[in-house]
């Protein structure tokens, strides 16, 4: 029995040694294959016409950051502010930005810090702006024994990755890591 607790043991200790380094690289990498293309859809849905076209949202870009306010000018984007353009503008800008930090492991810790709040904000949206508090199962119920709500079960797993990438940084092949080894 003692060889098996000294085995156990040994092995505990490597996967400890592992863990900082590996960990994020892990959450990187499950963050692109599971995030990164969500975000991106997302934002060039919200792209104008043209190369500048995030200078020029699209009208639905408006709707789904803004959707009580689109209702009270009847979608004329015209009747908005330039507060709601700077906001519309800045977020489709983040859903570009932002998961490419992550995915290249550049600024890791700040990238995922602003992806929190990106989160944390399009999830208020949800529920608030589109009505999700009308519907529980989007809103869901943790310990419920169904994981498959959109914003307390998966979004909760989205901070989780995000989480790890605030207190540990980008880890293996990251950005971060090659730009502090260069200027030791």
């Amino acid at each position: 029995m003692n060889l098996l607790f000294s085995f156990y043991n040994s092995l505990s200790q490597r996967a400890s040694k592992l863990a900082p380094d590996l960990l994020p690289l892990l959450a990187r990498f499950t963050f692109a294959a599971v995030l990164v293309g969500y975000f991106w859809a997302s934002g060039a849905t919200k792209l104008g016409d043209g190369a500048l076209g995030f200078l020029y949202p699209s009208t639905g870009a408006y709707a789904q950051i803004f959707p009580r306010a689109m209702e009270a000018v009847t979608y004329d984007t015209s009747q908005l502010s330039v507060f709601h353009w700077l906001v519309v503008v800045g977020g489709t800008l983040a859903e570009f930005v932002l998961p490419l930090l992550v995915l290249v492991g550049l600024f890791t810790r700040l990238a995922a810090l602003a992806m929190i709040g990106f989160v944390a904000l399009q999830s208020l949206t949800d529920l608030f702006g589109h009505g999700g508090l009308k519907h529980p199962e989007t809103l869901g119920a943790w310990f419920d024994r169904m994981p498959d709500s959109a914003i307390l079960d998966q979004r909760a797993f989205w901070l989780l990755l995000l989480i790890t990438l605030v207190l540990h940084g980008g880890g293996w092949l990251s950005l971060d890591r090659l730009l502090t080894r260069s200027k030791a």
